[in-house]
């Protein structure tokens, strides 16, 4: 059986993209089945970022990150509004604290304006009638930016899927993948699923997948953990909608950043320090196999050799809650160090190029019978929707 007609999809990961896979599959009558490790969907990056809609700023023009970020914000958008999930449509600011960083934000700008994101250069003064308490000399307003809780976009997602037939298995790791002419066979510990084609989204562990299936990889999957404060109640009021640093253009990080959730909180964060276990979101969570296949990776090295200051700076802020208020004092001065504490953090799945470049992109690896979701950072969330769609057209699985 050719790919262009295959009926069965066996789906690895229940993440937000792979629950939008399955959704969008079921819905146009294949046989659709889904497994996932966890007890629960959105166990890990889905249900641990800051839960941004993300407008789309900040990438390479004509890149799969700034194309389906563009069009995800709406799709996104108009999900919530069509299933009831709350959100709030806010708008973000990106901010230049001094006069050095001005020609950044001016290049985010122009860049903004290629990708089709509704943005303005404002004033200080101008930003500050956003955001009384920021410190800018000039910012960029972003007005389609949102926030949202993607787990509940997930849940909804696993409703749908299953409304419309598919099957969705919780609880039960994948321990092995063959790949013929004829079909795959996907065994996990509840039991195996034959099926024409294979969708990995399997996020930090996709890699590993790849590998199972037959690949060999282009990239590795590095883990970084980003750690979040929130700000105490008592100064909430500091902070209206989103504040963003104008970020490293070297670096996919987004710097840390301050976001006003659905619930009333504003978190802080996150950083990006190397995690000792692909699921590592404390520094007692280690896996000696995870941590060698990081640090024995020679892009890995590359990396680290080339960012030794920036890593350190990262511990350190990752360590002391002093310097992390000094962080988010640059974006709002009168936060303080007694003015926050810990809520939680992430584990971003980093795909490393052999010689050491982060992957700035999405990377998505297609081979027979199969495709790989290799590298879906931010805004692989706000994206989700166009994701599960460029998968099935570019896995002929459309047709």
């Amino acid at each position: 059986m050719e790919e262009m007609t295959a009926t069965r999809v066996v789906i690895i990961g229940g993440g937000i993209i792979g629950l939008a896979v399955a959704e969008l599959l079921s819905r146009t009558g294949k046989t659709v089945t889904l497994v996932e490790k966890e007890d629960s969907w959105a166990a890990h990056q889905t249900g641990h970022n800051s839960g941004v809609i993300h407008a789309g700023p900040y990438y390479k023009p004509g890149s799969l990150k700034a194309t389906l970020c563009t069009s995800g914000n709406a799709s996104m958008f108009a999900f919530a509004r069509d299933h009831g999930i709350p959100y709030a449509a806010c708008g973000k600011l990106i901010v230049a604290v001094s006069d050095k960083e001005a020609p950044r934000l001016a290049a985010l700008h122009e860049r903004a304006i290629a990708n089709g994101a509704p943005v303005r250069l404002i004033s200080a003064s101008e930003a500050r009638e956003f955001e009384p308490h920021v410190n800018a000399v000039a910012a960029l307003r972003v007005e389609s930016t949102g926030i949202i809780g993607y787990p509940a976009v997930a849940r909804k997602l696993a409703e749908l899927a299953v409304n419309t037939g598919a099957n969705l298995i919780l609880g039960s790791r994948v321990t092995d993948i063959r790949v013929s002419d004829k079909e795959v066979t996907v065994a996990h510990e509840s039991g195996t699923v034959r099926a024409d084609f294979l969708v990995n989204c399997a996020g930090l562990h996709s890699d590993r997948i790849a590998r199972l299936a037959g690949l060999q990889p282009k990239v590795r999957i590095i883990p970084f953990r980003g750690e979040y404060y929130e700000l105490v109640e008592s100064k909430r009021d500091l902070v209206r909608g989103l504040v963003y640093p104008v970020p490293d253009p070297d670096l996919p990080f987004l710097g840390v950043h301050l976001t006003r959730m659905i619930d009333g909180s504003v978190h802080a964060g996150p950083n990006a320090v190397l995690a000792l276990a692909r699921e590592g979101y404390r520094w007692g969570q280690v896996s000696l196999r995870d941590t060698y296949d990081s640090v024995a990776y020679r892009g890995f090295l590359r990396l680290a050799s080339k960012n030794i200051l920036t890593g350190g700076k990262e511990i350190a802020r990752s360590l002391s809650t002093r310097m992390f208020a000094s962080s988010l004092s640059r974006l709002v001065p009168e936060i303080g160090s007694s003015d926050i504490v810990r809520a939680g953090s992430g584990v971003r799945a980093q795909a490393i190029l052999p010689d050491g470049t982060l992957a700035h992109d999405f990377v998505i690896e297609k081979a027979a019978r199969q495709i790989h979701v290799l590298n879906a950072p931010s805004p692989a969330a706000t994206s989700a929707l166009e994701i599960a769609k460029y998968l099935v057209s570019v896995g002929g699985l459309d047709s």
